[in-house]
């Protein structure tokens, strides 16, 4: 929508000042005239053209002549660090380095907005962790406005400065910053959207909500941490929002245990539920391990309340 590959049936679209899109008054700019430079999954850096014919190609869609588009061409390899590559084939650059000159083209095209769609989805897991942190030192050093489109939340959680989380109808449900979305969902949706998360029934009775524990009925909470004590909650709570406590009255069992380098990972039986919790090596040497077929006091240090959605 954005770049006008698909024409939207309602609304509006502004890139600043600029409309680009406004349904009501038949406004559609074309996606050549947008000014919005791209990059794509695989990058589409053409292989039999140089680095710097790969960063001319858009220059020369707008006639522009030769001294002029060299020197705006070699400027935008010098932002991304690729000036010394000018005269190289794609096929002599490195994965990181095809996609510094996709991003050195779309800079010439547009240096107010840049999308990148997917960029490192097909990359394995440590060359995506060197992209990203070569995506973040550019968009520093050139300053422009990037537009990050990803499914994978870590990456967009370690890259971006605002996230928009969209629902399937194309709502925008939260726009912040990446610790207001994590910490302070808006509401559930946004909460079992980022990350895993728990979802535990809880009983509300007039000292209190409580909870099924292996030990029976357990006090988790008061009263006035529900907004409407009235209607059905759930207890909601990301795997490394409890930890084990054997002070706690609330018991669960052990049913899983696996160990997987930073974390281990947790499902504990609580009541008729599982859920998931997961410790962090410092957890591990702050609280201990548990074991397979151990019980365990949970202790939810981070909890929210959502009203219980209709089966």
């Amino acid at each position: 929508l954005l770049c006008g590959f698909i024409k939207p049936e309602t609304g509006s679209i502004f890139i600043g000042e600029t409309c680009v899109f406004d349904a009501k008054k038949r406004i559609n700019i074309p996606p050549e005239r947008r000014n919005i430079g791209v990059v794509f999954q695989d990058y589409a850096v053409w292989p039999h053209l140089t680095v710097l014919e790969n960063v001319k190609y858009p220059l020369k869609k707008k006639r522009m002549d030769k001294k002029h588009m060299q020197e705006i061409a070699m400027n935008a390899l010098k932002q991304v660090q690729m000036e010394g590559y000018a005269n190289h084939l794609p096929s002599q650059l490195s994965g990181g380095q095809q996609q510094r000159v996709a991003i050195a083209r779309a800079l010439v095209s547009s240096k107010e907005l840049i999308v990148l769609d997917e960029p490192i989805t097909n990359l394995d897991l440590k060359l995506r962790q060197e992209m990203l942190k070569e995506i973040r030192e550019i968009q520093k050093t050139i300053g422009t406005t990037i537009v990050y489109i990803s499914h994978d939340q870590e990456a967009s959680l370690e890259l971006c400065d605002r996230l928009a989380i969209m629902d399937q109808q194309g709502n925008i449900r939260q726009l912040g910053n990446d610790y207001d979305i994590v910490m302070k969902p808006k509401d559930r949706y946004i909460f079992e959207f980022v990350g895993i998360s728990n979802f535990v029934d809880v009983v509300t009775k007039e000292d209190g909500i409580y909870i099924h524990a292996q030990n029976g009925l357990v006090k988790l909470d008061e009263k006035s941490a529900l907004r409407n004590p009235a209607k059905a909650y759930q207890l909601a709570f990301r795997p490394m929002d409890a930890v084990f406590d054997n002070e706690s009255p609330i018991k669960g069992k052990v049913v899983t245990e696996t160990f997987l380098g930073n974390i281990t990972n947790y499902f504990i039986q609580l009541g008729d539920k599982q859920i998931r919790l997961q410790q962090s090596a410092l957890d591990v040497m702050k609280y201990g391990k548990a074991k397979e077929g151990q019980e365990v006091g949970l202790k939810f240090i981070r909890k929210f309340y959502y009203e219980k959605e209709e089966a």
